[in-house]
């Protein structure tokens, strides 16, 4: 599967995720409205703000997927990196919202007795985020999409917060009634968490930051080739899900220019079978 099929492919998770983020957050804040719970109706707030998150993990991974152009030669494939950073600013306000108003709760003495349906609510909303939780990260893993790799984690977010919405409910129900509110503050923790790491992922990589394990990885499968004799130099850098390699070898100086550019290609074509890199540039020294 080529680069462009791959962002083709994530597009299908961000639409599973708009899809089920709409449902839940109608659901949720009806029932949280008709049963009054502090904690379920953060969850739908939460799952309103994912709902423009994913939307803009969808586009990211649309923009991504032009080709090439005069101004952009290396493609557009950092607008799904860009597409995870908006997505984290989206969250991270909600998420401070949520926890001013339930704190806000949490100080006020009347307390109110949620109906149980809001926990079943939250409870069922739990396990069908899972089940989009455990699809988007197969696919994010698949084609290595730090976009759809962040609504992965989103959605796993979602369903730890549904869980925690239910456990504030249902102990509401044996008259701990502040559990509720406090599960709701808990929430507005969880999804400032789930920003902050997004956040940090995406400026990661924008910031031309790179795994230095596999890195070295690299710098290994090329030393083992039997015409270089020295790895001078190697640095890369990640261009949304793809990663640009710099290398300098060293090899004998008595090979000519055809011998030197056939080293080159059996570099790039090994680091490509063995690593997923497709962007490779080797300088020979001799």
């Amino acid at each position: 599967m080529g680069q462009y099929d791959n962002l083709k492919a994530g597009e299908r998770g961000a639409m599973l995720s708009i899809a089920a983020y709409l449902m839940l957050s109608f659901i949720k804040l009806l029932v949280a409205y008709i049963g009054d719970s502090d904690a379920l109706l953060a969850d739908g707030l939460n799952n309103t703000t994912d709902v423009v998150a994913s939307v803009a993990v969808l586009a990211g991974l649309r923009i991504s997927r032009k080709p090439p152009d005069l101004e952009h030669k290396y493609g557009h494939f950092r607008a799904e990196t860009i597409a995870s950073l908006v997505a984290a600013f989206i969250m991270i306000s909600v998420g401070l919202h949520v926890l001013l108003d339930t704190l806000e709760r949490l100080m006020r003495p009347d307390y109110v007795q949620p109906d149980m349906l809001t926990g079943w609510t939250a409870l069922g909303s739990a396990f069908v985020m899972w089940a989009v939780y455990r699809y988007n990260l197969a696919l994010a893993k698949r084609i290595q999409s730090p976009a759809l790799m962040a609504a992965a984690q989103d959605n796993r977010s979602d369903g730890m917060v549904s869980i925690g919405a239910f456990i504030g409910i249902f102990g509401a129900q044996f008259g701990y009634y502040w559990l509720d509110p406090l599960a709701g503050f808990i929430v507005g923790v969880l999804i400032c968490k789930t920003a902050w790491d997004i956040f940090y992922d995406a400026t990661y990589s924008l910031t031309d930051g790179y795994d230095v394990d596999r890195l070295l990885k690299i710098r290994h499968t090329i030393v083992q080739d039997e015409d270089v004799l020295e790895v001078v130099e190697i640095k890369a850098r990640l261009h949304g899900n793809q990663s640009l390699v710099d290398v300098i070898i060293r090899v004998d100086a008595s090979l000519n220019v055809a011998q030197g550019h056939a080293i080159t290609e059996r570099l790039e074509t090994l680091l490509a079978k063995k690593h997923d890199i497709f962007h490779t540039l080797i300088h020979i020294e001799p």
